[in-house]
């Protein structure tokens, strides 16, 4: 443990120095050693909230996490369509969509599996994927709404993992951005890899685990000091629309990882009060894995965003 982490808790240097060790683990997960005794200097037993004053060389024995696992839960489902093949929800904002370390229960999943009154082996898991993502092709963020679809069948998530890989999925987000740009309409071709400054955000740099990131933009309306704009993805990168809304310099709104609040008092009240980022999944098209017929579904604007835009389109 080095000079720079002088001055601060124990557990928080820890994480740090075994996430540069490999180890991507959060403080919670490493309360378990610190319970068990099992973080020593010299033998003695430390405790978490310790300041580091000094270097040291401190032993740690990790505790791997249990293995998460999706179960049922009673999660309020909007759906949108349903058949022997797929479910078509309308996703709220604010809810995760399969559990994670940070989000064991409570996500969309946990409410489809509940709704289908199976367990997580009940549907098929895509090939990549572990056991807590049954019948998911795709996911929204935690904070974007609109239609996701899930597959009931192993056909069915075939079918649509083909067609997403393909790029013949039909994908619309309406997003405000939180400036006007001087664009009407263009496409945004960049690299996609996470963003040196920010490890939790993504941006156009090159290296060597970058892809390829293509969006569609058109600028549909402009206010006083903000825009909606359509964002028609042919790739599906995490963060991809919130990356190249950045990337034009018009986050957007809402968006605490892209953007920052607006400096006036009346946007910046509007930028917090929302709760989550003004973005939107309007329509989802594909072909439908039984007949192959094209299906599309729709998700009207959230009342929060409809509210969002009407203030915006007369606040100065």
């Amino acid at each position: 443990m080095g000079q720079d982490a002088l001055g601060q808790r124990l557990d928080r240097v820890l994480v740090a120095a075994l996430r540069e060790a490999g180890h991507v683990m959060s403080r919670n997960a490493l309360r378990a050693s610190f319970d068990a005794g099992e973080v020593t200097l010299d033998g003695r037993r430390l405790k978490p909230s310790l300041e580091v004053v000094r270097p040291m060389v401190v032993s740690v024995v990790l505790h791997p996490p249990a293995p998460l696992r999706a179960v049922p839960e009673p999660v309020p489902l909007s759906i949108l369509h349903e058949d022997a093949d797929l479910l078509v929800i309308d996703k709220p904002a604010g809810i995760v969509v399969h559990p994670s370390a940070g989000h064991a229960g409570g996500t969309l999943v946990n409410g489809v599996l509940h709704h289908l009154g199976v367990g997580a082996d009940g549907l098929p898991v895509l090939p990549g994927n572990d056991a807590t993502r049954p019948g998911v092709v795709h996911r929204l963020d935690r904070d974007t709404s609109g239609a996701m679809v899930f597959t009931k069948t192993p056909a069915a998530a075939a079918s649509l993992a083909a067609q997403f890989q393909a790029h013949s999925i039909e994908r619309r987000y309406i997003g405000v951005l939180s400036a006007v740009p001087e664009l009407d309409e263009q496409t945004l071709e960049t690299p996609h890899n996470r963003d040196p400054a920010e490890r939790k955000r993504f941006a156009p740099v090159e290296g060597s685990s970058s892809r390829r990131a293509v969006t569609h933009v058109k600028v549909v309306e402009r206010m006083p000091t903000a825009a909606i704009a359509h964002f028609t993805l042919e790739t599906g990168r995490t963060h991809q629309i919130r990356m190249h809304a950045r990337h034009l310099g018009a986050p957007i709104f809402g968006d605490t990882l892209y953007g920052k609040p607006p400096r006036d008092e009346v946007r910046r009240g509007l930028w917090t009060g929302l709760g989550r980022h003004a973005l939107h999944a309007e329509l989802l098209g594909f072909e439908h894995p039984q007949t192959g017929a094209m299906v599309r579904f729709t998700s009207a604007l959230p009342p929060e965003l409809e509210t969002l835009v009407t203030v915006l389109r007369t606040t100065p």
